[in-house]
């Protein structure tokens, strides 16, 4: 096979506005594109380099958030999650685990990552 990354990871929010400030303003994220076509919007958000996340509003029939398991890594986790505490962001850890350390935190439409040390 010749797929050698992933791109994008898109995740469902209702309101592509209060997503960009949370992962932008608690996560430190940049936007990437923020392009409207008609009446979708692209809207990509991710680190200096790597894969990205596409906050994009549910299609129909779906709602947002339930994304569970997505995992950020961070070169110094104790910090990161003073940070995402002083944003207002309710972290559960750091917790000691068998792989290594890591906190659980949900973003505003209750989809749920990883923040891995």
């Amino acid at each position: 096979m010749a797929i050698n990354t992933v791109k994008t990871v898109t995740v469902f929010v209702s309101d592509q506005d209060r997503a960009r400030d949370f992962y932008v303003g608690a996560l430190g994220l940049e936007v990437k594109d923020d392009q409207t076509f008609g009446e979708n919007r692209w809207l990509e958000v991710g680190a200096q380099s790597g894969t990205t996340l596409v906050l994009h509003k549910p299609f129909p029939g779906m709602s947002a958030g339930g994304g569970q398991g997505t995992l950020f890594e961070s070169s110094d986790l104790d910090a990161d999650v003073a940070g995402l505490q002083e944003a207002g962001v309710v972290v559960d850890g750091p917790n000691d685990m068998p792989w290594g350390r890591q906190a659980t935190f949900s973003d505003p439409d209750g989809n749920g990552f990883v923040l891995q040390g």
